[in-house]
């Protein structure tokens, strides 16, 4: 029998093991060696993927959230089974017995990138079959996150993934959908994204993305000239051109999206709103006069000792996703969005760092305080100090 949800967050899963590593000043190339033991710490034993890095975020910051996901039939897929459980959120997951479960193991070295070794699994072989349309159909918003990581989702030009959304929306779920960054040179960084994205983006209500990935799909070009210019920086964004947003935001919106919100690491969030934000499914913004039309930017918060980044992004989803659900304006969305990536960084894990709603809008008062704060191009941006953010030549505020 199917259940009223707030949302279904559906797609990529992987057990993700983690080691604590500390290398002792010394350089990544000087530990990591062939046939060298490497002595590690505690390994942290979690989740990942955007089915549990988001869905159990937002369960924890109060959404009613089911997760729907395929495992194998091994060790690791009752795992994943057990630690859904454990938070108590509802599992909606299909068992393949052709293929192993998905793991990650998380290289985390301080003052470096992490470095992911992964085998994608069981994720390979999920299709728009696996996604139960009857659950959907009692759900508000229905989540999917990772295509790039899930072949059959990926293939024949999306062809899996835009029937995936099409049938969400013809269920009344108000949609959004998550990236992964490809590989270049592998199968899935040789797919062409940019028909991908035009094939389905038309049934996506909330597009939300990475600035690398969606540079990648829709400006090769930009994007290579993005990792020439940036290679052997600790963390690019920190000097990206932010004139690259418009750029990505309006291709999104043409392409169908309502709301465009472009995850920007360090730099926080970038979002694009559509002129005309009719045709929402079960949910929508409480006030659409304040969401059409909009172009802004919201700064991250700092962090002091920052633990670890994986996951960050899915938990800024989260937050944006949590508050939407609840009716929050536009201005509360992108900054709770920020404040839940924050959190995030102050745990080895995905999940841990992660507070209940009430909490992070209480510890957003402490940390608007101390903000990542960038020089913009006053030409086209404008930094508004009564809201703390700063608005777009397109916002409608700024014509």
């Amino acid at each position: 029998m199917a259940k009223n949800f707030d949302a279904i967050i559906a797609g990529h899963v992987c057990l993700d093991l983690t080691p604590t590593l500390d290398i002792h000043g010394k350089t990544v190339g000087e530990v990591l060696l062939p046939g060298k033991l490497v002595h590690t710490g505690k390994c942290c034993i979690s989740l990942g993927g955007p089915v549990s890095n988001t869905g159990i975020a937002m369960s924890i910051l109060g959404q009613n959230v089911a997760l729907m996901c395929k495992v194998g039939d091994d060790m690791f897929g009752r795992i994943i089974g057990e630690k859904i459980t454990e938070y108590g959120t509802e599992k909606i997951v299909a068992v393949d017995k052709d293929v192993e479960s998905s793991y990650t193991v998380a290289v985390v070295i301080p003052g470096n990138d992490r470095i992911f070794l992964h085998d994608p699994g069981a994720n390979g072989n999920f299709g728009a079959d696996d996604v139960d349309y009857s659950q959907v159909e009692n759900c508000r918003l229905f989540h999917f996150g990772y295509p790039p990581q899930m072949k059959k989702i990926y293939m024949n030009d999306g062809k899996e993934l835009a029937e995936m959304f099409k049938r969400a929306k013809e269920a009344g779920a108000t949609t959004s959908l998550d990236m992964a960054q490809p590989d270049k040179n592998s199968e899935s960084g040789q797919q062409n994204w940019d028909k991908i994205l035009r094939n389905t983006l038309k049934y996506v209500d909330i597009f939300i993305p990475s600035v690398e990935e969606t540079m990648f799909m829709l400006f090769p070009d930009k994007y290579d000239e993005f990792v020439k210019i940036h290679t052997g920086e600790n963390d690019p964004l920190e000097t990206m051109d932010e004139s690259i947003l418009p750029l990505l935001g309006e291709k999104l919106i043409e392409y169908g999206v309502k709301i465009a919100v472009i995850k920007c690491g360090v730099r926080g969030y970038y979002i694009r709103t559509a002129e005309n934000l009719s045709g929402f499914g079960r949910v929508a913004p409480q006030n659409a006069e304040e969401w059409s039309g909009r172009e802004i930017i919201c700064e991250s918060y700092h962090v002091d000792n920052i633990k670890s980044a994986t996951g960050s992004g899915d938990s800024s989803i989260a937050g944006f996703l949590s508050c939407f659900l609840n009716g929050d304006g536009i201005y509360d969305c992108v900054k709770t969005a920020c404040a839940t990536g924050a959190e995030n960084l102050t745990a080895l894990d995905a999940l841990s760092g992660i507070k209940s709603m009430a909490e992070t809008k209480e510890l957003m008062k402490e940390m608007s305080k101390n903000k990542n704060v960038y020089t913009y191009d006053e030409k086209y941006w404008k930094r508004d100090e009564k809201t703390g953010l700063v608005f777009g030549k397109y916002d409608k505020t700024q014509r």
